[in-house]
């Protein structure tokens, strides 16, 4: 026939095939990752194969620097640079800070959103006190344009004085239009160290709330179902509706209208001075003073 043995028993690899199963292991990999942060990729790599999913270490370190997913370290680690740009960074300002007020702490990050054959970005910022969404960009890419539009949609909602934004030391956090538009609004910027998603612990507990409680339900499968979805997640679920055991079971919206109609801040900050009051227990406190006040 005047063709190699190899060419005629070629088969095209099924590209449909492969993306599905390459999403499959990045799911388990970001779930593993997240039961054990102390696990390398060699470990996560032992913990697929004994899921029976037929992976080598090689594809596993590829895929976790995709998804940016690093081994906690077992010794505390402070880097003052990041490696991985020249861009400038900056403090950790919200390391032990005593946040007591709405929009005295945005907490930002980016997380990926699984769909069929691929993945889907979302950039999110949180406000540390009342736990409530500000701010929220979805797109296909991790361009610096995507964490920039949820910093716009933030500034345009809320009050920016006195105001630390809170982010990791990626490149996307460190552009020169991301903090150009803090510095504009006089925005205080503050980095977490290098690969530790510990230290921006409000925004990492809300991907971890999206992903079970909506992401996971619906299985989407278009990037149209979480241009659908994820907003009326955010905005008339989580805002709204869901209640949050940190906000005395409140939402968060019901939570920030309570506190600024009894101009709280200052029996916030009175409770604080109170010998003998446990920090965990100061918003249940609040929400009594505040209910019997009303």
């Amino acid at each position: 026939m005047g063709i190699s043995r190899s060419t005629y028993y070629y088969r095209p690899k099924n590209n449909l095939e492969k993306k599905k199963r390459d999403a499959d292991i990045a799911d388990l990999i970001e779930a593993i990752a997240y039961q054990y942060p102390c696990y390398g990729y060699r470990r996560i790599t032992a913990a697929l194969k004994r899921k029976k999913m037929a992976v080598n270490h090689k594809k596993v370190l590829k895929m976790m620097k995709k998804m940016n997913i690093q081994c906690r370290k077992a010794k505390r680690f402070v880097s003052t640079t990041n490696s991985s740009h020249n861009l400038k960074v900056y403090p950790n300002l919200a390391k032990d800070l005593d946040v007591c007020r709405i929009d005295q702490l945005w907490c930002a990050d980016i997380t990926y959103i699984r769909i069929l054959t691929a993945f889907v970005y979302l950039a999110a910022i949180i406000d540390a006190f009342s736990r409530k969404i500000v701010g929220y960009g979805i797109g296909r890419t991790l361009a610096a344009k995507l964490p920039l539009e949820a910093l716009k949609m933030a500034i345009n909602s809320r009050n920016t004085d006195n105001l630390i934004h809170h982010s990791d030391k990626g490149i996307q956090y460190c552009s020169h239009d991301y903090i150009n538009l803090l510095n504009a609004n006089g925005i205080l910027v503050s980095m977490s160290a290098k690969g530790n998603p510990y230290e921006n612990a409000f925004i990492e507990s809300f991907f971890k709330t999206l992903k079970t409680e909506e992401v996971y339900l619906w299985e989407y499968e278009t990037y149209g179902d979480v241009i659908e979805r994820i907003p009326y997640f955010i905005e008339d679920t989580y805002n709204s509706k869901r209640l949050h055991s940190s906000l005395g079971y409140m939402p968060p919206e019901e939570f920030e209208h309570i506190f600024i109609e009894k101009n709280s801040c200052k029996v916030y900050s009175e409770l604080r001075q109170v010998s003998g009051v446990n920090p965990k227990g100061l918003v249940a406190k609040l929400l009594i003073i505040l209910y019997n006040n009303s």
